[in-house]
């Protein structure tokens, strides 16, 4: 089954994504729409894609199978509800959306036509990823008690960049903190407290956070964001019979140093497909191969909650 994908917001992470296709055996990138036709006819120009069109509305007629969506953050919401409308598969680049509401609205659309919709995380796709979930799975590690790390990015504070303009979704917490949130979750599920600290731009953005997560029976995540410093990128999952680090950049995981009680410590070391996106990719198709319309990696529940974290965290930072 090949799968004719277009894409909708020919920007970076299109671009990136573009590329990628190029992987996935099963996966034909045929279409990209914009609202500007020339954006639209460059960008397919760029890549080999036959369909350019002028218009998201023009995309989601068109006759492809699935949109993978790469709007900024506060597009999502109105684009991907047509999408859906539309009855196209759907691949969410990740913040999701904006807020708790918008990100419940889609999920209840995408449920009620029972159309496949994906959030955009495809560092829970990554082979040393999937294999430390198999870790934890097994048993190896124990109980995971704690989970903490950092996603620290120095970046020069410009307020007509997308990352720090509040109009299109700007901040570390949307564009850092919903990574550090979901490699959480994925094995602490929702916390029961959230408490974050952080500094904020001229304009009212956050730049930096602190993240502390609770659960009842004394589980525990540290986290730390930014834009403001660099850092390793690093994250560690720490049971009651061992841990696991995964090395730095964690999002875009190669290398897990394994730590079991009483043995000695492997050094682990992970291929990858092109970039690493094209793990996703495959997995969507395998998705809508399987007439799935949701991920069992990636379930729309896991996106709501780690967007009721961001959303607590903002909440907490005075945004």
């Amino acid at each position: 089954m090949t799968v004719r994908w277009g894409i909708a917001g020919p920007g970076r992470i299109a671009a990136t994504m573009a590329a990628e296709f190029a992987h996935v055996p099963d996966a034909e990138l045929v279409a990209v729409g914009s609202r500007s036709s020339e954006r639209a006819k460059e960008f397919a120009g760029r890549f080999g894609i036959p369909q350019a069109y002028g218009s998201y509305a023009e995309l989601f007629a068109s006759d492809v199978d699935a949109i993978y969506l790469a709007t900024p953050h506060g597009q999502h919401t109105d684009l991907a509800l047509a999408a859906i409308d539309a009855g196209k598969a759907l691949l969410v680049e990740k913040a999701f959306t904006a807020s708790v509401a918008d990100t419940r609205a889609v999920i209840s659309a995408a449920r009620s036509r029972r159309v496949f919709c994906m959030e955009a995380m495809w560092t829970r796709f990554l082979p040393a990823v999937a294999h430390l979930r198999e870790l934890v799975a097994s048993g190896a590690l124990g109980e995971v008690r704690a989970v903490y790390g950092d996603l620290l990015a120095f970046r020069e504070f410009d307020p007509e960049d997308r990352l720090f303009n509040p109009a299109l979704g700007g901040g570390a917490v949307l564009d850092l903190g919903v990574y550090v949130i979901s490699f959480t979750q994925q094995f602490l599920g929702a916390p029961a407290v959230v408490h974050a600290t952080g500094g904020m731009y001229p304009n009212g953005v956050e730049g930096e956070a602190g993240i502390l997560m609770g659960w009842t029976d004394g589980r525990y995540a540290t986290q730390a964001i930014g834009f403001t410093a660099p850092g390793p990128g690093r994250q560690v999952v720490a049971g009651t019979k061992g841990w696991v680090e995964v090395k730095p950049r964690f999002h875009r995981a190669e290398q897990l140093s394994v730590h079991l009680l009483g043995e000695e410590p492997q050094e682990l070391v992970f291929g990858k497909t092109g970039v690493g996106y094209s793990h996703e990719l495959a997995h969507v198709n395998a998705c809508l191969a399987r007439g799935l319309t949701e991920s069992p990696v990636m379930p729309l529940s896991d996106t709501l909650a780690v967007q009721e974290v961001m959303a607590e965290v903002l909440s907490q930072l005075g945004r």
